[in-house]
């Protein structure tokens, strides 16, 4: 089924739900750029260099060089995710509902904050976000990513774009599908998916985005860890070409029950430069995580692309705990935090209360400046 073929679910909102949701898609985003960016300096190290360089125990946090706080494009092109998924949300007014092409605008939005200046003012249909000029900051973003939207043209599954990308940076971008908590599972891995092969062709990777995508929704829904998983697997198996994902979530459990989590058992998973080792790598470290703290620097501190793992370790955890038990000196080092937590409500708020914000009866300019209907 198309993930365009029908929309969300309808649920009742009550107050402490909606405070509790805020809270996940909070921590959801927050969590992620904290990841990004505790491991974007150490991305192309090994994890003897790490120790090398930081000490025995590797990255300890966001101090001198190994942080910071500077995002990098995964970050920039989740904002864009959430833009993207906003956007499809109030499109429904005009009988519109196609939310990939709504994901994909907003990702050529993202495309032109990596080749102009800042923003282009007569673009009124561009929204708040592209018109944020700190996001005008080329940042490490994949070349998959950047050929994907070099034009107009979507990719799709049936001719999807760089059939043979296999890197994780369509599924650092996939964790706001899994925020749209009123959508059944499988339709969040579809959109997912379909979303993901607009840079990303290869079916173990535009499929490891779709798996995170649904570990997310479990989290977001209040699962545990460990349940959202199974019903991953559950719905992966019905896919052509799951076995690399599927095989790769089920060396990370096996991981769990073989001891004390150490960087050898990360190891084990991978590098992570491919999509489903980075997502088996994320899962490992948040399984195995004391706290968020102990979680995200397990996922930096290994031998492959940290800032990867990290992203998607962050993304997990925050869904999980929600943002307060995010470490509050790592968040006030973020590049780019208030826009994150105004981007986040705006979300919650969209998902929680749409109808009231622009339904047909309903005149609020304001909302509709942010979040352009064309």
């Amino acid at each position: 089924m198309s993930a365009a073929a029908t929309g969300p679910t309808t649920s009742i909102w009550g107050r402490t739900e909606q405070q509790d949701f805020r809270s996940r898609v909070r921590g959801s985003l927050l969590g992620g750029a904290i990841g990004d960016a505790l491991g974007a300096p150490v991305t192309p190290l090994t994890l003897d260099t790490i120790r090398t360089r930081y000490g025995p125990e590797g990255v300890t946090g966001p101090a001198g060089e190994a942080g910071g706080g500077r995002i990098t494009a995964a970050t920039q092109l989740t904002l864009f995710t959430v833009d993207g998924l906003i956007r499809a949300q109030v499109r429904r007014d005009t009988g519109a509902w196609h939310p990939p092409t709504d994901v994909h605008r907003a990702y050529l939005r993202w495309a032109a904050t990596q080749r102009d200046w800042g923003p282009d003012e007569r673009r009124k249909d561009n929204g708040w976000l592209a018109r944020e000029e700190w996001l005008y900051s080329r940042r490490d973003p994949a070349r998959a990513c950047l050929l994907g939207l070099a034009d107009d043209v979507m990719g799709t599954l049936d001719r999807p774009k760089n059939p043979d990308a296999r890197d994780p940076a369509a599924l650092t971008r996939s964790g706001p599908f899994g925020l749209l908590v009123g959508w059944e599972p499988q339709l969040v891995l579809q959109l997912a998916v379909e979303c993901a092969a607009q840079t990303h062709g290869d079916p173990a990777a535009y499929l490891s985005a779709g798996a995170h995508a649904v570990i997310v929704h479990g989290l977001a829904r209040g699962e545990s860890l460990d349940a959202a998983v199974q019903r991953t697997l559950a719905l992966l198996a019905q896919r052509p070409g799951h076995q690399p994902v599927t095989d790769a979530l089920q060396h990370a459990l096996g991981a769990v029950r073989q001891g004390m989590p150490s960087p050898g058992l990360v190891a084990s998973l991978g590098e992570g430069h491919l999509a489903q080792e980075a997502l088996a790598i994320a899962v490992y470290c948040a399984l195995v995580g004391e706290d968020i703290r102990h979680g995200l620097l397990l996922a930096v501190n290994h031998d492959g692309p940290s800032g990867a793992t990290a992203t998607l370790c962050g993304t997990l955890l925050g869904a999980l705990h929600g943002e307060t038990a995010l470490p509050p000196g790592w968040l006030a080092e973020l590049e780019g935090r208030s826009t994150v937590l105004e981007l986040a409500d705006d979300f919650a708020m969209e998902m929680t209360q749409g109808p009231a914000l622009h339904g047909p009866a309903v005149n609020t300019p304001g909302w509709l400046a942010r979040y352009p209907r064309s």
